[in-house]
């Protein structure tokens, strides 16, 4: 082709996907613009009460009405990429336009333990398990706790988790709190580990995330604990978990409008306390299943809002938290892997920035790194396909397939040498041998080879430790926050 022009030639570098046009997603924002203004929101804490009164919100008790135009601010106020860090320093995700990472999701109420099989509490060990395989999985871009440690005094199990995952992976961590007092503990920890506050809000490897209660409702401790992240320099997710029919309208663009209004209530505070703080964009959305209550994370409008969230996002330039590689199945079954490769492939197409609950079982309530494992499978696979096709001189190959001709065969040429590795995606647990090599190798299932490879990571994983003084700090710090919660009980009784 030499140097051929070719004008008004357009490149599809990755593979196309579009759930709304833009028309559309204006008026998803126009109408999250119209929820805060007209029937605006309830708000549980003093201090952000008085801040939005001062700017301009007409407050009557708890409820908040949000002019239009100081929302409109607060969405040109805030970044529209927010850049994290891993454990050493080293810029490890751009959290804006079509960027996408993704990670396991917190909080899970029980944890399926990888070597027998049991669905049952999570345990503290198990976060230092769930932080070890994250950082062998080359897929899998940050931490999260994959289920709340129940062997820990309780209301220091989000200390306990973070404890136990900064020991154990250099990759981000994406954290939750209880409240502010917890979100301090945690922050001292990471300041720790990077040697002070200043240097931590330089280079966040941590991002904290709080949510909302829907319709519209925003305790003392979201909010409050959204607008501590702000005033230290920590990147903050704001996100509500909706479901459509129950905490929103049962249609799907009555559940978008009232999902980014909820989120846009917190990055309007967030912004008037500290404008330019790095704000990411939440909403975890699905329907509710009328037959089960449950909110449904294999359903196709699950995959649909999601998708859509995301592109709302870009359309009004703010990083979006995304959700992917989770399932209703209670097993790793037929079920599993298409949830999973659904919601990941649709995250992807998509460009959610922050793409959690990888991991995630039984609609949310069971946390298994074993399927934190076949995500990071499928997400190469995807991976691959986001590529997309490139299409030059070099890939055309024409010269090639000119030399080889009619009848000929490509394994010899250097073209072949230089390009397969590249432009092909080779699988880990996914097994592609003839049937007799198969059978000489043990006729092994595809759940046979994800239990083998999980064990494989927990048991002979070792990240890069931590320096001792670091530890040491560690270890004082979370025993202070045990002196202080004995002493709040003690006090009780």
């Amino acid at each position: 082709m030499g140097n051929m022009v070719c004008p008004n030639f357009k490149v599809c570098v990755t593979p196309q996907f579009e759930v709304l046009t833009q028309d559309q997603r204006q008026q998803i924002y126009f109408g999250a613009l119209e929820i805060l203004a007209r029937t605006g929101a309830q708000i549980h804490d003093e201090r952000t009460l008085e801040l939005l009164q001062q700017n301009g919100c007409q407050v009557e008790g708890t409820r908040v009405y949000f002019p239009r135009a100081l929302v409109e601010w607060a969405v040109a106020a805030a970044p529209s990429y927010v850049t994290i860090y891993d454990r050493n320093g080293r810029p490890a995700m751009y959290l804006g336009g079509n960027n996408v990472y993704f990670g396991p999701g917190p909080t899970n109420t029980f944890h399926l333990d990888p070597f027998t099989g049991e669905r049952r509490k999570p345990l503290k060990t198990d976060k230092a398990d769930v932080a070890r395989v994250v950082d062998a999985l080359p897929n899998i871009d940050y931490a999260m706790d994959l289920g709340t440690p129940s062997d820990v005094t309780s209301t220091l199990a989000d200390v306990h988790a973070f404890d136990a995952m900064v020991r154990n992976t250099e990759k981000p961590i994406v954290h939750w709190g209880f409240d502010v007092e917890q979100y301090e503990d945690i922050i001292k920890m990471a300041a720790a580990v990077k040697g002070g506050l200043e240097q931590l809000a330089r280079r966040p490897f941590i991002v904290l995330y709080s949510e909302s209660s829907p319709p519209l409702v925003h305790s003392k401790e979201a909010i409050a604990k959204a607008l501590y992240a702000a005033e230290m320099g920590i990147p903050v997710i704001y996100t509500p978990c909706v479901m459509a029919g129950a905490t929103a309208p049962a249609t799907m663009a009555g559940t978008l409008a009232i999902t980014v209004a909820e989120s846009l209530a917190g990055l309007t505070a967030v912004q008037l306390l500290k404008k330019g703080a790095p704000f990411i964009m939440g909403g975890v959305i699905s329907i509710m299943d009328m037959s089960s209550t449950i909110l449904s994370y294999g359903a196709p409008e699950f995959n649909l809002l999601q998708a859509a969230l995301a592109e709302v996002a870009h359309h009004i330039g703010l990083p979006v938290f995304g959700t992917g590689g989770c399932i209703d199945s209670k097993v790793l079954d037929a079920q599993a892997a298409a949830e999973a490769a659904q919601s990941i492939l649709l995250s992807a197409l998509s460009g959610a920035n922050l793409v959690h609950d990888c991991g995630y079982m039984e609609f949310g309530s069971t946390g298994s790194v074993e399927l934190l494992v076949l995500d990071d499978e499928i997400i190469g696979y995807v991976k691959r396909i986001m590529r997309g096709i490139n299409i030059d001189d070099e890939s055309l190959a024409l010269e090639v397939i000119d030399r080889v001709g009619p009848g000929g065969h490509f394994l010899g040429e250097d073209h072949t040498m230089a390009h397969f590795r590249t432009e092909t995606w080779f699988p880990t647990l996914c097994d592609r041998r003839r049937y007799d090599d198969w059978v000489a190798h043990g006729s092994t299932s595809l759940e046979q080879r994800l239990k083998e490879k999980t064990q494989a990571i927990i048991r002979g994983h070792q990240p890069r430790p931590l320096p001792d003084h670091v530890l040491a700090r560690l270890d004082e710090i979370v025993s202070a926050a045990e002196e202080r919660e004995a002493a709040k009980a003690k006090k009780r009784r």
